[in-house]
Parts: C-alpha cells; structure tokens; sequence
C-alpha cells in the first residue's frame, strides 16, 4: 500500500485501499482493517458508497452481474435475506484510476440516454424506479447515503436513543418545522434504536433509525420539499434498496438491504402511518 498523503484521505484509508475493497481484490485481514477503518471514518464511508454506486450504474449499463458480496461492508448490514438472489461476476485487474474514468465516460453516456428515456420510464418500470434512466431526486440520494454511513455504527448509530423518544419526535419537529411521527414497525420484527438530525438539500433532514433481532437496520429519512405529487419508487444502489415518495411537501425514504416486495410492503405501511394516500400509487 502507498502511504504518499496525496492519494489518502485526511486520517483515513488510502484511496487505492479502497478501490481494492470496493472491487473485492483484497484478503480478509486487509478487507477487516479497511472496514474498522470506514466505521470510523463517514468521510471514507461515503465515498465507498459513491464508488458503489457508480460501479452498479456501470454494470447495469453493461448488462454486467452485480457481485454479491457476503463480507461486511459499508451499508450491507445484516445477512442477506433468504431471497436474495446470488450472482457470479468476473473481476477486472484494470487500475483504479482507469476503472474510475471509465465508469465516469458510461455514466455520461447514460446521462443522455436518460434524457431521451426518461418521460418513458414511469410507464416502462411499472411506478417502481430503478435509478437507472433517469435521476432521483436529491433527498433519495442523500437518503442512501446515509444509510450507508450511519448503520454500520454500532456504539454511535443515533443522537438520540428511543428511550428518549417524546423527546426525539419534537426535537426533530421543531428542526424541521413541522410536526412529525414516529411509525412502528414492531409487526415486521422491526424496533426504534433512535434518530437524528441531519443537513437535507435545502434545510433539516431527520433520520430514523430501526433494527430487528439479527441486527438488520432500516431506515426513514424525512425532509421537506418544494414539490408535491404522489409519486412512489425504487431506487437500488447495490443490494440496498430505497422505496422514496413525497406527500404534502415531505419528502420519505425508506432504505435497507432486504428484498423488495418486503421492503415495499413497509413502505406502503408507513407512508399511510405518516398520513399518506399509497392507494393512489400508480
């Protein structure tokens, strides 16, 4: 590993550490210390998730298989559900720096793609966005990412614990500046570990945050919009998934990594918890 502080982050992994990670080239002891490193280091952590992210757009417009990753990794909490499906990938030795331009190069070529199909895709995905075709709006991005940097967290996951939750709910209620709630999610297995307060696209953003017995974590993010529509998608980044939509200037993001039918089903609950209309989803 290069040790030049040119190409690390500030106290953190070295960048080509971290492309080996994200394409699986490292052995298990290096992959154990980068990702004790990325718990305790957000700023690597969401890099890591960008990276993935890029590298899925890439391989979905190459009609490339995503790896299935069975190691730990920064927004992969829990084990992967019983119907997740495995998949077999052919791994690139090309340099970092060179699968980076490249995958820059794609996604700019499917920037345009996206605009030429993009009034299509609402019809062509059936109401469930994909992420690919188009881009989703901000808060959804923010959303994943924040999934991704937070749930790893095992002493610090949240600001505020349930314990505290009457406190919690008007803490983020006046941050946000309007009332919010709470949805349990105790019929799926899934209990409040606590929130916080984070920066959204233009003002508060607050995230909630649940787990179940395995130590699998979902997550609600919340902030406020300057649209309204009733909208409901799916955006996939990896083996994450996000279900987001917007009601009365609000826009919702539930992520985690289970399948998706599970996934939607929660999602459908908590946006009628929250006061929202799923039924008129298309």
């Amino acid at each position: 590993m290069d040790n030049n502080h040119d190409s690390s982050l500030p106290d953190g992994p070295d960048l080509r550490a971290l492309s080996a990670y994200v394409d699986g080239e490292l052995t298990a002891a290096a992959r154990a210390a980068i990702e004790t490193e990325l718990a305790q280091q957000p700023q690597a952590a969401a890099r890591v998730a960008a990276w993935r992210a890029q590298k899925a757009a890439l391989q979905a417009l190459c009609s490339a298989p995503q790896r299935n990753e069975h190691h730990g990794s920064v927004g992969s909490m829990g084990q992967r559900e019983a119907d997740e499906p495995a998949f077999i990938v052919v791994r690139r030795s090309t340099p970092w720096w060179q699968r980076v331009g490249l995958a820059a190069c794609w996604l700019a070529a499917g920037a345009g793609l996206a605009l030429a199909l993009g009034p299509l895709a609402p019809r062509l995905t059936g109401g469930a966005w994909n992420g690919l075709g188009g881009q989703p709006p901000s808060f959804a991005e923010r959303a994943d990412i924040a999934y991704a940097v937070y749930t790893p967290e095992r002493r610090h996951p949240v600001e505020v614990a349930a314990s505290e939750e009457e406190h919690l709910i008007n803490w983020l209620s006046k941050r946000l500046n309007r009332p919010l709630s709470v949805p349990s999610l105790q019929e799926y297995g899934y209990s409040l570990v606590g929130g916080r307060l984070l920066p959204g696209e233009a003002g508060p953003a607050a995230q909630f945050m649940y787990e179940n017995s395995s130590g699998a974590r979902l997550t609600l993010y919340v902030t406020g919009i300057s649209r309204d529509e009733t909208a409901f998608r799916l955006f996939r980044d990896g083996n994450r998934r996000t279900f987001y939509w917007v009601s009365d200037r609000m826009g919702y993001a539930l992520s985690g990594p289970i399948a998706e039918g599970k996934l939607r089903s929660i999602a459908i609950e908590v946006c009628s918890a929250l006061g929202g209309k799923p039924e008129t989803w298309q």
